[in-house]
This record gives C-alpha cells, structure tokens and sequence, in this order.
C-alpha cells in the first residue's frame, strides 16, 4: 500500500464548512479502519486497546468491590492472600483488597496517563518537526539543538528527577514524561516534511499565495498523518511503560492506583514468590496494552514505509 499525496478539497459554498469538516473526519476514520484490519496484529491491538478503553469508562460500574477495602470472607476472616476463586477472580492482597477492582481503577488511571501523554507529546513533536522542516535555517538549528539535547537525557532517571522535584501528582508525571517523549516525532516529521515541501503542489500553493501556516497544516500535515499516527502510538505505549516503571519505584502518585502501584506493593509485602496472582494481572495487563498499541503502530508503519509491506 503506497502513501499518496491527498488532494485538497474544494473550497464548499459559505456555511458548509462544518459539514466539510465532517466528511474529512468520516473519510479519516475509514481510512484508519482500513489500514487497521488490513493487518491481523494490529486488528487483535485496536480490540485489546478497545476493551482497555471500555473498562476505563465504565469501571465504577464494573467493580465488585471498594479497591481500598479489606474484604472477609464468607466465615468471617480477612481474605488475606486469597488465590483466585469465584468470589475473588484475581484474589487478594495482603491486605484483603480485591485485585480485580484495583485492576479496573489502575486500567483507568493508566489509560489517562498513556493517552494524554501521547496525545501531548505527539502535538509537541509534530509541531517542532515541521516547523525545523518547513522553514529550515536558523529555525531548524534552534529546534534541532533543542531536540538534541533532550537526546542527552537518560530517559527514565530524567523522569524520577522531575517527578522527585515538582510533585508525584498524576499531572506531573505526565507532564515528565511528555518532556521526554516527544524527541524521536520531532526528528521523523522534520525528515518528511523537508521532502514533502519540495513537491508540485506545495510549490502551487505557495504560487497561489497560500500561507505558511495554510501549507503545513492543510497541505503537509495530512500526507504525514499515517506516520504521526504510527508515532502517536508508539508514544503512548512509552507513556504506559515509563509509568508503570515509576510508580514501581516509588516515584508514582500515592493516592493513585496504576499497574506499576499494583507491583511495587507485591514488592514491598515480600509476598513476590508465593502470591503469583498478585504479580501475573498486572504484569500481564502491561504486556497486553503495550503489546496492542505497538501492533496498531506497525499497521501505520506498513503504510508510512511501504516496502514493509513486501517483507
């Protein structure tokens, strides 16, 4: 399948903009599914990805129990380290909460964490790729420079470091991790888009007196939106991955429950070798996601790069 320039709409009589504006989302969001289905792995990724999504929307209606609730059993005792059973499906923690609803609370939590951390990232990315692309000179220096030396920061001890320093909030680890992720976009786009500038009809529009700003985003930036899609989804699985890797250490939102929150408690119990429930769910629930956002991104990378394809 071969990445093909789009052509530009006609401009619609006044008033008919929104429904323009409707027809492009329609005609993407085929697209999208098209390429999706066309490879099986990332056709299983969008179904984990949906699933994810459902549970994250409709898990307070989905929990059994309090997640922060020590629960009993039928007899009466704590349901200490209970395996999983009928009545605990995951079983339970040390201290008698159901791993099931921690589960369902930390799929939520990282959910938002994943997808605006990518969301923002890939926004930040694409924007300062195709402005060093576009206008090359002194502005791709200053912004490759800047990219260059985020490249220089250790990934994840950055990370700590800016958590450590302005809060364990789940906004500030989100906003750590978007001033790390977006580096890698930034470098593709700007690669495109200095190829993308060279051809005919980006030389009409400018002949035709099209604005700068009209060019990027009306004529550029949808011949690169299967690559910005293939980065979008790489950066949220980073995002899932750098999360659970803080919070893990210690370095998470306390009053959060995420994955990484999950283990780091099986970690600090000592209960590591005998509860293996408690370190299966959210390892597992880990993999999956990240797993299923990767495959999504190499369906995008078949069309990006074509002679994948043929592999």
């Amino acid at each position: 399948m071969i990445l093909k320039p789009l052509e530009t709409p006609a401009v619609p009589p006044a008033g008919g903009r929104a429904l323009r504006w409707v027809a492009v989302l329609r005609r993407e969001l085929a697209n999208n599914l098209r390429i999706i289905r066309a490879d099986r792995l990332g056709s299983f990724g969008a179904v984990v990805i949906v699933v994810a999504a459902l549970v994250a929307v409709f898990g307070p209606w989905l929990m059994p129990h309090d997640p922060y609730e020590s629960l009993r059993m039928v007899d009466g005792r704590m349901a200490v380290l209970h395996p999983p059973s009928f009545e605990f499906p995951l079983g339970t923690t040390n201290l008698a909460r159901d791993l099931l609803s921690q589960m369902i609370v930390a799929t939520r939590t990282t959910m938002i964490i994943g997808l605006f951390s990518g969301l923002i990232s890939i926004v930040i990315g694409a924007n300062i790729g195709l402005f060093a692309g576009y206008y090359g000179g002194r502005v791709d220096n200053v912004l490759m420079r800047l990219t260059d030396i985020v490249y220089g920061m250790p990934f994840l001890p950055f990370i700590i470091v800016l958590i450590s320093l302005f809060g364990r909030s789940i906004g500030f680890v989100m906003l750590a991790i978007v001033v790390i992720v977006w580096r890698t976009s930034a470098r593709v786009v700007r690669a495109q888009t200095m190829a993308i500038k060279q051809r005919q009809y980006v030389a009409f529009a400018k002949a035709r007196g099209a604005s700068d700003m009209r060019i990027i985003y009306r004529h550029i930036v949808p011949n690169i939106l299967p690559l910005l899609l293939l980065y979008t989804s790489f950066n949220i699985a980073w995002a899932i991955v750098t999360e659970a890797s803080a919070s893990f250490l210690g370095f998470g939102d306390p009053n959060a429950i995420t994955w990484g929150s999950i283990l780091q408690d099986l970690w600090a119990s000592g209960y590591t070798r005998s509860a293996w429930w408690w370190f299966i769910a959210p390892s597992a629930a880990i993999v999956l996601l990240v797993s299923a956002f990767v495959f999504v991104s190499r369906a995008y990378e078949v069309v990006a790069n074509p002679r994948l394809g043929d592999r």
